[in-house]
């Protein structure tokens, strides 16, 4: 390994940041947001945990809900801005610090064989599955060349910090590993793929922020606002029903309506495809393509962060069935479309979804 500094920052000003395992890259540097955290470990998780996907969580006191879904989703990534000292050496050997001798153990092991579930000691227990799957999943597709590279390393109060770019399946992106030092052993605690750039501030009062980039900034929001939804539905179901709770969710009119408010220029059918692509590309960030808008057809295309979240976000999964998950987004747009005027055939693979639009009877 390449030698790196260990950046150590005195406890005197702390940023609670927000914080989701996602497989995204977010840099004020960076310009795209990447998909990479590989999720083929579901499947083996469901058979570790047999009847993890059922509504029990609806059973949970009001406080466990907001640990499982909003605490949870922004774990504590606490970098603590106020002066800092280095020091150097090689990553592993001799005359390397003790933060870097664990990220040399740590690849070791990482290479030898799975991580032990039972050494992860995560931000809150029903986050130690998932972290072993998005480590597993990391383990079967590394380049290990990229991990022997020397990350840059913060040290937190006890914990330490390890960031580093990665590549999986062509994407690359900077991963957050966080470790918490229990007497003179290192543990890995937490995988994060957003980082807010706050390892440097300027001086008080500020009034700039780092910013990021748009694609960021609406996977963040469209996470948040997902979360609730789903925190939501289970407390419907659980007072009502599925069907019931999925009721709650049709905003067809308030769609329509804004769609012919704020494109008077063509008639309202056109007018909601229109202020579809306008609202999912513009506010959502998704991407949006518009290939066919007739008096009796239209045809949209798009790319949705939407299912991208239940790929990557580690709590959704322990929330909300896939079914049901899929329910909430495919019962808010029949009702849009069918308030507007409209007939929707709506097909999604993966993150990919067509919207196969008819006029209202001509089927």
């Amino acid at each position: 390994m390449t030698s790196a500094p260990v950046q150590r920052f005195p406890p005197n000003l702390r940023l609670l940041l927000p914080s989701a395992v996602g497989g995204v890259t977010l840099r004020a540097s960076e310009h795209r947001m990447n998909s990479t955290v590989p999720c083929a470990w579901q499947e083996s998780a469901r058979s570790r945990s047999a009847g993890r996907y059922t509504r029990d969580v609806r059973h949970k006191s009001e406080s466990q809900e907001s640990i499982v879904g909003g605490s949870m989703r922004r774990v504590a990534l606490i970098l603590v801005i106020a002066g800092c000292a280095s020091t150097s050496g090689a990553p592993g050997g001799s005359t390397a610090s003790p933060e870097q001798q664990a990220w040399a153990a740590f690849v070791r092991v990482m290479q030898s064989g799975p991580y032990p579930t039972q050494d992860i000691r995560p931000y809150y227990e029903n986050l130690r599955e998932p972290m072993a799957g998005f480590l597993e999943q990391m383990r079967a597709k590394a380049d290990w060349r990229e991990w022997h590279t020397a990350p840059r390393v913060f040290r937190v109060e006890d914990q330490a910090h390890f960031i580093i770019p990665l590549t999986f399946d062509g994407k690359s992106a900077r991963y957050c590993f966080s470790f918490i030092k229990e007497g003179e052993h290192w543990h890995f605690q937490h995988l994060e793929a957003i980082t807010l750039p706050f390892d440097q501030l300027g001086e008080l009062p500020l009034s700039d922020f780092p910013d990021l980039p748009e694609s960021g900034k609406a996977y963040i929001r469209e996470e948040m606002e997902v979360s609730q939804d789903v925190r939501f539905f289970n407390t419907l179901a659980a007072l009502r029903d599925t069907t019931g709770a999925l009721d709650w969710f049709k905003d067809g009119h308030g769609y329509a309506l804004a769609a012919r408010a704020w494109i008077p220029f063509v008639p309202p059918p056109q007018a909601f495809i229109l202020y579809a692509c306008w609202e999912q590309a513009n506010l959502r960030g998704n991407n949006v393509v518009l290939e066919r808008l007739d008096p009796d057809t239209a045809l949209v295309r798009m790319s949705v962060i939407y299912f991208q979240l239940y790929e990557n976000a580690a709590h959704l999964k322990q929330q909300i069935s896939p079914e049901h998950y899929r329910q909430l987004y495919e019962t808010r747009w029949q009702d849009r479309a069918m308030t507007a005027g409209w007939d929707l055939d709506l097909s999604c693979a993966a993150r990919e979804c067509t919207f196969r639009f008819t006029k209202a009877g001509r089927r």
